[in-house]
């Protein structure tokens, strides 16, 4: 099943930096997407965009995963020649990854 099937997504960017986040709709399924969602899964997903040091951040309470993508914005949209340079592109890509259903 895709990701977007059990979450949701929520991102920003400053300057590299873009912060991605990925939200359980239910709390049942967070177990899967933390288990499921890791920085080098995440990183192979992204292989297309040159993304230096991921950083993940467990929100368990609140059913969330929050990644920093160092060094993902080629620059930062000011420096950039990429048509869409922001980071809320990556929301939309981070939930087209594939994880296993539930058991």
């Amino acid at each position: 099943m895709l990701l977007r099937d059990i979450a949701h997504s929520r991102t920003g960017d400053k300057g590299n930096i873009s912060n991605v986040s990925v939200i359980a709709y239910e709390m049942a399924n967070w177990p899967l997407i933390e288990a499921s969602v890791t920085p080098e899964r995440l990183r192979a997903h992204l292989s297309w965009l040159e993304i230096g040091e991921i950083e993940r951040f467990a929100l368990p309470r609140l059913g969330a995963l929050n990644f920093v993508l160092h060094g993902a914005l080629k620059g930062g949209v000011t420096r950039s020649l990429a048509l869409d340079a922001h980071g809320k592109c990556l929301s939309s890509a981070l939930l087209d990854m594939e994880i296993a259903g539930p058991a």
